[in-house]
């Protein structure tokens, strides 16, 4: 199995065994799809998020709910997956976005990775436009394992972990959801400071140092919320880069669970 973070050299070194995945999506809505259009690196096959990556909002599922494995299996066929390949999927937010993908992908039981970097690490020309229309892949639909719900989110002897930025998680700024704060007992480990100014992973010692200071070794249960499922998946793809925790993604993550009566926690 491919790790699932990997380097652009490692990227360079495979590129024609893997296929590309471009992943960008904006909380502002403007469209991933033409910035896409303008700039992406050449070969990649654009998958957008809201279509294939999650069904639509609830309230009572969050705002990224999982899709149906059928509705998955499809957005995979048509950008040319297939079963047997093996995806690398980017984006230019440092990978939090793409690894929504990338974390379905493995989910699944399929091979796939993020690139470090991402598209600002690229080095090469890119290209604009759009892409020829891949041939369409073979995909079965699977059922997602590692998956965790709203109980889960609570229960004793887990580490439950909020990869939201610090104002979010103590509730000092709410735009987005129900109301402010967080999972009561959940430690915030904010996923874009997973990241260097380059918008590469931190060195390993100082990545792994974010999740141990938390009380997260091998054998941790662990939980990974964000405001949608989206940005928790980039947590959850570090601990398994580093070999720490049995991570599980809660999808419904403070989206879902700040719909409900269950109190939450601020500061």
């Amino acid at each position: 199995m491919v790790d699932p973070i990997v380097s652009q050299e490692w990227f360079a070194e495979h590129r024609e065994e893997v296929i590309l995945a471009d992943v960008r999506w904006y909380m502002d809505g403007s469209s991933g799809l033409a910035a896409f259009e303008r700039a992406h690196i050449p070969g990649a096959v654009y998958v957008d998020l809201d279509t294939w990556l999650a069904a639509p909002a609830s309230e009572a599922e969050g705002r990224h709910p999982l899709p149906a494995p059928e509705v998955f299996a499809e957005g995979m066929a048509v950008s040319g997956i297939s079963d047997g390949d093996v995806v690398v999927a980017y984006d230019d937010a440092g990978g939090v976005i793409a690894a929504r993908l990338v974390w379905m992908l493995r989910a699944t039981g399929h091979q796939a990775a993020l690139l470090d970097g991402g598209l600002g690490a690229y080095r090469l020309p890119l290209a604009s436009g759009s892409e020829p229309v891949p041939a369409r892949g073979s995909f079965a639909a699977r059922e997602f394992e590692r998956v965790a719900g709203i109980d889960d989110a609570v229960a004793p002897d887990t580490v439950v972990i909020d990869a939201r930025p610090r104002e979010r998680y103590s509730g000092d700024v709410e735009t987005i959801d129900a109301r402010p704060g967080h999972i009561p007992g959940a430690l915030n480990v904010p996923c874009r400071e997973n990241l260097q100014g380059d918008g590469t992973f931190l060195p390993v010692e100082d990545l792994r140092r974010r999740f141990t200071d938390v009380g997260i070794g091998p054998d941790t249960e662990v939980v990974s919320y964000c405001g949608s499922g989206v940005t928790a998946a980039h947590n959850a793809l570090a601990l398994e880069q580093l070999g720490l925790g049995r991570v599980r993604l809660y999808p419904g993550s403070w989206s879902q669970y700040a719909a409900t009566d269950r109190p939450a926690a601020l500061g």
